[in-house]
């Protein structure tokens, strides 16, 4: 993939439809398949499993993220979005998906592309308690306080 990409031990499981993959060179995220035959009525909420496990390395995590293309087009998206897989875990990858129809049903076939998954670095906090924090041009002015 380049200079930036990360080996990732990867294992099928009996279910696997597939190993991900990414669609395009140079792509950020790799396609999550569905593992099962699933139907997603309106408004509802399923975990969908893609049939492997990772072992992600220490200092890095996995960000499961919708698909534009499933999210304009059918109203699917993933609950938790990001969904978060950190480097401890071992089992199987699976996605939380919503269908935001009002009307109609998704059906999900095994090996159906149904979400994103990107490798990203990351830094462990330490928040050091304090009586006071430095100011700042924004200060403590919340949800839209930047305008529409």
């Amino acid at each position: 993939m380049g200079e930036k990409s990360i080996k990732i031990p990867a294992k099928p499981l009996e279910n696997c439809p597939g190993m991900p993959k990414y669609a395009y060179s140079g792509d950020a995220g790799f396609d999550l398949k569905s593992a099962e035959e699933v139907i997603i009525a309106p408004g509802e909420r399923k975990v969908i499993h893609c049939g492997f496990s990772m072992a992600i390395p220490e200092g890095f995590a996995g960000l499961v993220i919708p698909r534009s293309g499933l999210a304009a087009k059918h109203g699917i998206s993933v609950v938790n979005a990001p969904g978060l897989v950190d480097s401890g875990y071992r089992g199987e990858i699976s996605v939380i998906l919503l269908n935001t129809d009002k009307n109609e049903s998704f059906e999900i076939s095994i090996g159906d592309r149904i979400a994103q998954m990107m490798i990203v670095p990351f830094a462990n906090a330490e928040l050091i308690e304090t009586e006071t924090l430095d100011s700042s041009e924004r200060s403590e002015k919340g949800f839209g306080s930047s305008g529409r």
